[in-house]
């Protein structure tokens, strides 16, 4: 007789509108404490699932989304940043918390779009489709977005001010333009316009800051703005808007004056208690620092690691206060021996933070 191996196929995964690793909200069966956790959340047309890793096959949870309401922000955890809430027709309440503005909202808007194509039965789609704006099929926005991206002759990322506000990372809609008919990807700026457009809907552009945003929400033609004033950034640039409360908050201490070349929430160990604690990482480059803040919320970090020579590699063997089933740890070897011991959400993750931190120990100050 043969054994049935079906429970052992792993099920591929519906198609993923979207997918990206978020702190969920739960709270344990038989436990009075509440916990937020690293999950990896992934937006399906009809729902969202989220793993305990990108690697998992069976999702942890699953929200449908038909029927359900989406609070944006959300104000039930007090000092908490970046939250919005998923409430379903059973009336059961879902807390997600991005790394930062920008994200949440990104979130919120596919969000809200997959739940108004499920109401008005449409199929989910950006919103403006290839056939609606008359795109070309010669045109390949993903080859187009690679050139933007190129180092060298690609669209130059800055650090732009506006309304006491720094967006790092970013450039304005204008030199969007300027690159796309410089490249001779486009005849005229009209052309670019629509093409711009076109980048924007599919997701290879994000807006960044105020003007950006309204006319992406608003029902203009174009979402995309041929302005000076009108910021964007690419969605995978490590994007980070500071707010300034004073013109004296330019002179920054030294430590902050490197460029932010990675960020996003890890979980700490503790040095005393050896808990672990989700925390926000900024990693800076030349001086090259890892700070590290409360995703609640505050200005300032709760802590800096200085980076320069420092030792940072992955960890199989679990240090002291660990579980033995948790995975995807480094730790950072300081040039004074002090060790940190870090958990990222996936493996991918981990290989990335580990990379990114190595190169800043080298070339910082």
């Amino acid at each position: 007789m043969l054994a049935d191996l079906s429970q052992f196929i792993p099920i591929p995964r519906p198609k993923a509108l979207k997918d990206w690793p978020l702190l969920v909200f739960e709270r344990p069966e038989g436990s009075v404490f509440n916990t937020w956790k690293p999950m990896w959340v992934v937006l399906l047309e009809d729902g969202i699932e989220f793993y305990k890793k990108k690697s998992d096959n069976s999702p942890k949870g699953m929200i449908p989304l038909k029927g359900s309401t989406l609070t944006s922000p959300c104000q039930d955890f007090g000092k908490r940043m970046f939250v919005f809430k998923i409430t379903t027709t059973k009336q059961q309440d879902h807390f997600f918390q991005a790394a930062f503005l920008e994200e949440r909202d990104a979130w919120v808007r596919d969000i809200k779009k997959a739940i108004k194509c499920i109401e008005g039965g449409q199929k989910f789609a950006r919103k403006s489709t290839r056939r609606s704006i008359r795109l070309p099929e010669t045109v390949d926005l993903g080859a187009l977005y690679l050139s933007m991206k190129d180092t060298e002759k690609g669209i130059k990322e800055l650090n732009l001010e506006k309304d006491k506000k720094i967006f790092n990372h970013c450039f304005t809609g204008n030199c969007v333009i300027d690159w796309l008919v410089s490249n001779k990807s486009v005849r005229n700026r009209q052309e670019g316009l629509m093409i711009a457009s076109s980048l924007l809907n599919e997701g290879y552009l994000q807006p960044a800051g105020e003007l950006s945003k309204n006319a992406v929400d608003g029902t203009a033609e174009n979402p995309f703005l041929d302005n000076p004033d009108a910021f964007y950034y690419f969605p995978d640039s490590g994007f980070f808007c500071e707010e300034n409360s004073s013109d004296d908050d330019v002179i920054l201490k030294e430590e902050f004056r490197g460029v932010v070349i990675k960020q996003g929430c890890l979980l700490k160990q503790g040095h005393r208690r050896k808990n672990w604690k989700v925390r926000k990482f900024i990693l800076r480059e030349d001086p090259a620092y890892l700070h590290y803040y409360d995703p609640a919320g505050g200005e300032d970090p709760l802590g800096a690691i200085h980076l320069r020579g420092c030792v940072v590699t992955s960890v199989e063997s679990n240090p002291d206060g660990r579980k033995s089933e948790e995975e995807n740890l480094f730790e950072i070897i300081t040039a004074d021996e002090v060790h940190y011991f870090l958990q990222a959400a996936t493996a991918k993750e981990r290989t990335e933070w580990i990379k990114a931190i190595q190169v800043a120990s080298r070339t910082g100050k």
